[in-house]
């Protein structure tokens, strides 16, 4: 089987990379490190005690305070290089206000202390689930902030107070503008995967925002080069920055495999299938949306379940689908290259590139999917006959030195790749997306909680009174006027009541010869005579009513009619011979007639 395996090139940067296997041998701790130590119980509850070279060489400088600029390998644990500092840090923050008797101004506007910007939002969500147990050990909450979703949930961890705000470029700027948050207050702040932001064009984004973040803030970026006008960033923002590089920027990791598959067009589809039903998890890339949908539809179809991942997905979907795989519930991944950039996944055993990429760099991303950590992997990719000349200059190019090998789908490589077959499955629908629910801190967010659930109390008070007001107020508009109705109208009665009630007319005359009786006895004043209210109820028919209506309607036609007739012998017709004349079925003819 060919197989080229990859050696660490010497750093031009930091000489680190060239002492990997003493350095896994003499791997410090985090304790080592001068990591505190609710961080590193948490991480060793995690399994994770001896810390990989980018963090064992990146964290002292960090957590003293120094701008950090990282480069290595994808999977070489950036995101915990950096978020143990960022923890730390903030959290360090809020300690030296409380020291110095600092308060932070009632009714400002949500400041966040932490930032850390990604290009994507499936990496926005892996980074903040790294940041936000280690925060919650020091009563900090975070959120994330990217495009594609409400803003509701947004708004609301910021008002709540979320310390630490894991963004997208554009949503962050766009909130910004709507002035849901300020970035004044930033201590610390990340840039990731800078060169893939540059790659997509939040060059501009990220300027404007890291020029509204105070020059005395700690940066830290991290970037596998240094292209696409990332160096302008660092020598602009970055203050003498302390630069580490445990591999070279466009090397490969050192358990990684590389096979190339040589195959006819006839067989492409069947050999993608049979490199899919092992019962590791792979990853399968390709070039437009339109295939990974495809693909996957394919697959499961035919009893191999996948679940896809692409751009024409909305947020939820996305999140659901990447959560199955995650989770176990599929081991097939269909994806083009929005997942080839920080889609942590352990334990890809192999990465499948349906179609070679556009350029060494997608390459190099796509294959850091399996072999992170120290774990091995192997990376295929399949080439057709008029693929073969272009494949072999983006291998050259990419600096692998990989002989293509024909093969079916049946050959013994293939099988020997994909070792033990899944058993197929019929029927396989996607499970429903599990929301993931945040750990609370015991810190400050149970006190914002009972004031907030306060103020709604209060509220719910205030508005209670204010409908007793009304209804005691509508209550002496109504005494007052049933009283002016007694004293200047006489009584009057419900027509309503009168037809509800049949002993009402009777009662009426009893209560009126009382009045009359009364008003005789009195002595002096004068007497005064009141009618009774007389109410005329028409109690004809509908057909009569009805008749009389077309009666009213024929005697207003004849009525219209006449005085349409008076005003045209008094101004004249303007009609002569030839003129339109009207049917009697509406229409009109062009016939001649002669006036009268």
């Amino acid at each position: 089987m060919p197989a080229s395996p990859v050696t660490s090139a010497p750093s031009d940067i930091t000489p680190a990379s060239a002492a990997d296997d003493s350095a896994m041998q003499d791997a410090m701790t985090f304790a080592e490190l001068g990591v505190d130590g609710p961080i590193v119980h948490l991480l060793a509850d995690e399994g994770k005690r001896a810390a990989f070279p980018i963090q064992q060489d990146t964290l002292p400088d960090s957590l003293a305070g120094r701008d950090v600029l990282g480069r290595g390998r994808t999977g070489s644990g950036k995101t915990l290089a950096f978020a143990i500092p960022l923890v730390t840090r903030v959290a360090a923050s809020f300690d030296d206000d409380r020291e110095h008797g600092r308060r932070e101004p009632r009714g400002a506007k949500p400041h966040p202390r932490g930032l850390v910007l990604a290009p994507t939002r499936e990496l926005a969500n892996q980074i903040n689930d790294v940041v936000a147990p280690l925060a919650a050990l020091y009563g900090m909450t975070t959120t994330t902030v990217y495009g594609g979703v409400r803003y509701a949930r947004q708004f609301r961890d910021l008002n709540d107070g979320a310390q630490i705000v894991v963004a997208c470029p554009g949503r962050l700027e766009d909130l910004i503008e709507q002035g849901a948050l300020t970035l004044d207050d930033v201590r610390v702040v990340v840039l990731d995967e800078a060169d893939e932001m540059a790659d997509m064009g939040f060059l501009p984004p990220i300027k404007r925002l890291l020029a509204q973040i105070p020059r005395g803030a700690q940066h830290m970026l991290f970037s596998a080069t240094l292209d696409h006008g990332v160096d302008a960033v660092v020598d602009e923002f970055l203050d003498d920055p302390k630069v580490h590089s445990v591999d070279e920027a466009t090397d490969r990791a050192d358990l990684m495999t590389h096979h190339v598959f040589l195959t006819t067009k006839a067989d492409k589809n069947e050999l993608v299938r049979a490199l899919a039903s092992g019962k590791g998890r792979r990853i399968l890339f390709t070039r437009t949306k339109f295939q990974a949908k495809k693909l996957a539809k394919a697959l499961t179809q035919r009893g191999i379940p996948a679940a896809e991942l692409h751009g024409n997905l909305s947020q939820n979907q996305r999140d659901r689908n990447l959560q199955a795989f995650e989770s176990g519930a599929t081991n097939v991944l269909v994806a083009t290259d929005v997942a080839a950039r920080g889609i942590d996944v352990s334990g890809v055993e192999l990465v499948i590139q349906v179609d070679p990429p556009d350029d060494p760099k997608s390459f190099l991303h796509r294959s850091g999917r399996t072999a992170r950590a120290g774990r091995a992997g192997d990376v295929v990719t399949i080439v057709t006959p008029d693929q073969k000349r272009y494949a072999r200059g983006l291998l050259r190019r990419a600096g692998l030195a990989v002989k293509p090998l024909e093969v079916r789908p049946d050959s013994p490589q293939v099988a020997e790749l994909v070792g033990e077959a899944a058993p197929l499955v019929e029927g396989w629908e996607l499970p429903e997306l599990e929301r993931r629910r945040a750990a609370r801190p015991r810190g400050r967010r149970p006190e914002r909680r009972e004031a907030r659930q306060s103020r709604s109390a209060k509220a719910r008070r205030n508005q209670t009174r204010t409908r007793e007001r009304n209804r005691e107020l509508q209550r002496q508009i109504d005494d007052e006027r049933r009283e002016f109705a007694q004293r200047f109208l006489g009584d009057v009665h419900s027509v309503r009541g009168e037809e509800t009630d049949a002993a009402a007319p009777a009662k009426r005359d009893a209560q009126t010869r009382g009045d009359r009786r009364h008003d005789e006895g009195r002595r002096g004043g004068k007497r005064i005579h009141r009618r009774e209210q007389r109410i005329v109820r028409d109690e004809r028919g509908e057909d009569a009513k009805r008749q009389e209506r077309r009666e009213e309607a024929r005697r207003r036609h004849r009525q219209e009619n006449a005085d349409h007739a008076k005003s045209a012998r008094r101004g004249g017709s303007k009609r002569r011979n030839g003129g339109m004349r009207k049917r009697a079925n509406g229409k009109r003819r062009s016939t001649p007639f002669r006036m009268r």
